[in-house]
């Protein structure tokens, strides 16, 4: 057959060339709109059959076996599984409401006790679909009531619920630690004060807005209210709090790995729900059903990228890739800032698993090669992938509140007023690769 004896020659176009065809192929197939999972699993198994012949094959399923038996990967359903029970419980409501007692008093104190409330739910669970949701239908609706500037409010939900890319405990962040081979414990404490100046770079800029532009943010009302009633709110924080305390303490303070801190946190979150009286056996279901759909994408992606790069690194591709990015500047502020924007342009089009699985284990070595710092390398590409959270034309962001806002709000609307976070974003990316110490302090 014509095809058969075509695929059996691919050896012979060489690296450069065979390079060429294997992402044109991968670019024209998701065009199609095949599944990216799909789609690398058909162009590895096409490669290494026409490359290598049949014999390859248990080369795949080795590697794809290596990377989903990882111990640390147990990790990702567990922090799924605390995001999804905590969408399905009252906990961020209360958590919002409590966050009155912080910001009632500043102008602007909604939309700063919006990002508040997102960094604490994204050091709870680390997943931004379900924190964007929470936050568009407890935070947007009472910031447009009160009378925000409709994109102020939209950009803070949106950036607010992006931050769990970069609070521990991010599974982007573990992700790339199974794909780089480096401590996932190091990448969370190396991305802890990066996450939190970005957060600071977003309540800086709402608070420069609200007081700048009195169209921007309403002034504060200050309403007594009753030691009992503030009493109530306390106890609100009081739950989530404890989460994020055992989850991080265990972690930071090396009692627990961050496998074992994660089926701490699910035990913290039920216990929770049960002490609220909120917990039911078909919530957990629900949960548990959520969980499995959410792994079972991320584990697909996950085996299709794991056999496309094993085929092409038996190619001999990962070293002319390597080489190609060392060819583009002696500098390697270059070459990083190289790796950034191409991290960038892929982000507009791809979901950030693919991204990760697909490019580390190419852009790591030449990191290593460098002699720079792989976990704040895996820093800035997970401050990367927040920008490719807020993108268009396919930022998830967007899309995730663009599910629960009035229909009045257009979906460019909400991309328009995302400009200004993306921009906060880069200036993070920026400083981040000009002050290497603020994440490896």
């Amino acid at each position: 057959m014509p095809f058969l004896s075509a695929l059996t020659d691919l050896s012979s176009l060489g690296i450069e060339l065979g390079t060429l065809v294997m992402f044109g192929l991968l670019l024209f197939l998701l065009l199609t709109g095949m599944p990216l999972a799909l789609v690398t699993l058909l162009v590895a198994l096409l490669f290494a059959l026409g490359w290598f012949g049949p014999a390859s094959v248990p080369l795949i399923t080795s590697r794809v076996y290596s990377f989903v038996s990882s111990f640390v990967f147990v990790s990702v359903p567990m922090f799924v599984l605390m995001a999804a029970i905590l969408d399905r419980s009252g906990i961020a409501r209360d958590l919002f409401d409590a966050m009155k007692l912080v910001a009632g008093r500043v102008r602007g104190g909604v939309a700063v006790q919006t990002i508040f409330v997102a960094v604490i739910l994204a050091a709870m669970s680390g997943i931004i679909g379900g924190e964007i949701v929470l936050l568009g239908l407890v935070a947007l609706p009472q910031m447009l009531r009160q009378g925000y500037n409709r994109r102020l409010a939209i950009g803070v939900v949106c950036a607010g619920g992006s931050l769990g890319t970069m609070v521990p405990p991010s599974i982007v962040l573990i992700i790339y630690g199974l794909t780089a081979n480096v401590s996932v414990g190091e990448l969370f404490t190396a991305s802890f004060v990066p996450g939190f100046m970005l957060a600071g770079f977003y309540v800086t800029y709402v608070l420069f807005r609200s007081y700048t532009d009195p169209a921007a943010a309403p002034t504060p009302v200050v309403e007594k209210m009753p030691a009992r009633e503030r009493l109530a709110l306390i106890r609100g924080l009081i739950l989530p709090m404890l989460v994020v305390f055992f989850v991080l303490g265990s972690i930071y303070g090396g009692i627990a790995s961050v496998t074992e801190a994660s089926a701490v946190g699910v035990a913290g979150v039920i216990l929770s729900t049960i002490l609220r009286r909120e917990f039911s056996f078909a919530m957990l279901i629900d949960a548990a059903k959520h969980t499995l759909t959410t792994v079972g994408m991320i584990v697909w992606i996950g085996i299709g990228a794991s056999a496309l790069v094993g085929v092409y690194n038996l190619m001999g591709g990962i070293d002319f890739i390597s080489s190609l990015i060392a060819g583009v500047s002696d500098n390697p502020t270059i070459i990083v800032l190289t790796m950034m924007l191409i991290l960038f342009l892929l982000g507009m089009f791809l979901d950030w698993v693919g991204i990760a699985l697909l490019t580390m284990p190419i852009f790591v070595p030449v990191i290593r090669d460098l002699g720079l710092d792989p976990i704040w390398f895996g820093v800035l590409f997970a401050m990367n992938m927040q920008v490719s959270f807020l993108t268009p034309p396919f930022g998830p962001a967007a899309f995730y509140l663009k599910s629960v806002t009035p229909p009045e709000i257009s979906l460019g609307e909400i991309f328009r007023s995302l400009v200004p976070f993306i921009c906060l974003q880069v200036l993070a990316v920026g400083l981040l690769i000009v002050f290497p110490q603020i994440a490896v302090y």
